[in-house]
């Protein structure tokens, strides 16, 4: 039964971001424990049931803008290591979920706590140096993002466990929320660390146990988030990480019985091919396994004649070229009406040749390296098709070099055909694809973003006249599960735009708010009757 004692969670507010400007306090901080973690190289072992696992079976970790700089080097697990966290995660989840609720949220706002203390510039660093990003993108990521994150659950899981029935007359109704039976297994990406915190942590709080397989290029900043939760005192086995190949988990824990749900962020094919096992698997398990999934993005910011063009063009640079375009959210496509064209082009053309690019621990850069090789190689291959193609140019930037880090210069592609390769192919790197319409054409060619990629993550409008932002946003609904008014499609807020997608981008959970909470949960619904009838007679018996 669960108790009656709602105890209220601490106030919730989101973590206030560091600006970190020249020679700050906080900027000379986080550049000496930058140079203090890459002076030396660790290990980073599996964690299963509370113990390091070493396996010998090992990749490095190297910083993308130094590629030749290894920061550690991570052991893979095989099908024992995966298995053996998942007998884990199960063996641990009766004492966990018998935990009152309010203990096993304190781990996790304390968690908070010390990523927002003593931890704040060591998992911005590890960030910094193993996924490329400046100290402002790292800031708001790894340290207020994941902040927010373990906060505002909480929060939302207390306004959750006030959610009571009514009762009638000699009834008591309740609904208890339970956790999921069996093992959540956790799929997290490289881009936001605070993704990788977020997505095994929000099923844990609620009583889930877990197995988590980082991304291999987010291991340095993996390794950090798991110290933070142990030094917070997370029991051993409800949070068990595994790196491993992908293909290697999926054969080992898809198929499980007692694999209670999936929560995942990563690439459009990858969540379809577990839904497909997971379909193929169904037989098979215990109960119905719970899908969440965050996928890829092909989205688009769309100006109307009527709005700025200074204010298109800078979300543009802003929205297109931070952390180098790797984000599920990133401006990939954009609309600009002929006459403007001039001006967004002129703007574009000075913020593009104002930015500085190299390594993150010069603070001056604003664009850094993509993630690894393969990543570089596949942006490469965009930019090229585009140079040889006759119906788009390549306007600005185009440059690649990996002969030190995995630098792609940011690259505007100018095309005259809207269904043109990278209007609709999701690339996932600094590479803006911009189609000119005609004014007179203004439906037809929402029409053409609506229904030109498979996608339906994120989009934003811009216009002045308050008849057209309603018109624009009518028919462009189900077309971005996150939408923006005169503004970057970037930047969701924890408890303020809660974030998700559509169609081929995901399950539209909505991470950073309570919805994603409740695929988590299972709710019993009791009913006690205080005096029972001992009569089976209804008075239309006479």
């Amino acid at each position: 039964m669960i108790s009656a004692n709602i105890p209220q969670t601490p106030a919730v507010a989101n973590e206030p971001v560091r600006n970190y400007t020249p020679q700050s306090a906080e900027t000379v901080s986080l550049q000496k424990k930058m140079d203090e973690m890459s002076a030396s190289v660790i290990e980073i072992p599996c964690f299963i049931n509370g113990q390091d696992v070493s396996t010998g079976r090992t990749e490095p970790v190297v910083m993308p803008h130094n590629h030749q700089h290894v920061l550690a080097h991570s052991h893979l697990a095989g099908q024992a290591e995966l298995h053996a966290a998942a007998d884990a995660a199960i063996a641990a989840q009766a004492d966990w979920q018998a935990l009152p609720w309010q203990s096993r949220v304190a781990i996790f706002l304390k968690a908070a706590d010390l990523l927002e203390g003593p931890y704040r510039d060591v998992i911005n660093a590890a960030t910094m140096h193993g996924q490329s990003k400046n100290a402002f993108q790292a800031e708001i990521d790894s340290a207020c993002e994941l902040i927010d994150f373990l906060r505002f659950n909480a929060f939302f899981y207390e306004q959750i466990m006030e959610q009571q029935p009514i009762s009638s007359p000699g009834v008591w109704n309740q609904l208890d929320w339970r956790p999921l039976e069996g093992f959540v297994l956790a799929i997290t990406p490289f881009n936001f660390t605070a993704i990788a915190g977020n997505l095994p942590a929000t099923p844990a709080m609620l009583g889930n146990t877990v197995v988590w397989k980082p991304s291999g290029t987010q291991m340095y900043s993996a390794q950090v988030i798991l110290n933070v939760f142990k030094a917070a005192g997370l029991p051993d086995g409800v949070i068990n990480m595994v790196a491993a190949d992908g293909p290697d988990a999926g054969a080992a824990l898809l198929p499980r019985p007692e694999l209670a749900g999936v929560h995942f962020t990563g690439s459009t094919p990858t969540f379809q091919h577990i839904y497909a096992e997971v379909g193929g698997n169904i037989g098979r398990y215990n109960a119905y396994p719970r899908l969440v999934g965050e996928t890829g993005g092909k989205d688009f910011v769309f100006a109307h004649e009527s709005a700025d063009p200074i204010a298109v063009a800078t979300a543009l640079s802003r929205g297109a070229f931070e952390y180098q375009g790797q984000k599920c959210s990133a401006a990939s496509r954009a609309y600009i009406p002929s006459s403007m064209w001039a001006d967004v082009k002129e703007r574009l053309a000075t913020d593009l040749a104002s930015f500085k690019m190299g390594t993150t621990r010069d603070f001056g850069n604003f664009i850094n390296a993509v993630i690894d090789e393969r990543s570089f190689d596949k942006i490469q291959s965009y930019i090229d098709f585009a140079k040889s193609a006759d119906d788009a140019e390549v306007i600005l930037g185009g440059t690649c070099d990996k002969s030190e880090g995995y630098f792609v210069e940011p690259t505007v592609i100018l095309t005259s055909n809207p269904k043109f390769k990278t209007m609709q192919e999701e690339i996932f790197g600094p590479v803006l694809t911009i189609y000119v319409y005609d004014e007179k054409d203004l439906d037809e060619t929402l029409a053409l973003c609506d229904q030109g990629s498979a996608y339906a993550l994120t989009g934003a409008i811009f216009a002045q006249n308050r008849y057209v932002i309603n018109h624009m946003a009518d028919r462009l609904r189900h077309a971005a599960g996150n939408f923006y008014i005169n503004d970057k499609p970037t930047g969701a807020v924890v408890g303020q735009q809660p974030f998700g997608g559509g169609r081929a981008s995901g399950t539209n959970d909505k991470a950073g708010s309570a919805l994603n909470l409740y695929r988590w949960l299972s709710p019993r619904t009791i009913k006690e009757t205080f005096v029972p009838p001992t009569d089976y007679r209804y008075p239309f018996l006479g």
